[in-house]
């Protein structure tokens, strides 16, 4: 069950970086600052490895969602979450074999959501 929780949270962050720009643009006003979380990374905080590292891990975990929701979509009732933790399982390595811990990921994904520079600068790597 844990891993499907994080299939589902590493999944929906890599899939929201790349539809935030949409959004944004739609529900954020210039008289409305986005509110920084006390816990997450500051935009100056990411270097530039950060995010070179960060574009690399969302197009393996893009590649490796992608790969999985046709396995799972194929697969029989009670295999479907051995192959989720699979999925959870393997996009983690995704992440951590580009030096990157899991919550540092999300953490640099939900910055990235949020300021339109650090956005920028990772949309620019995944191109």
């Amino acid at each position: 069950m844990k891993s499907t929780i994080g299939f589902c949270v590493m999944t929906v962050a890599a899939a929201g970086l790349l539809l935030a720009p949409a959004a944004n643009a739609q529900t954020q006003t210039p008289s409305t600052p986005p509110t920084a979380k006390p816990d997450r990374k500051a935009p100056a905080d990411i270097s530039e490895k950060k995010l070179d590292a960060t574009a690399k891990a969302v197009k393996n975990v893009s590649t490796i969602k992608d790969s999985y929701e046709q396995k799972l979509i194929k697969a029989p009732a009670d295999q479907k979450a051995k192959l989720a933790d699979e999925a959870s399982d393997a996009m983690a390595k995704a992440v951590t074999d580009q030096g990157l811990s899991v919550e540092e990921y999300t953490s640099i994904i939900e910055v990235a959501q949020n300021d339109p520079v650090v956005r920028n600068k990772l949309l620019q790597r995944l191109k």
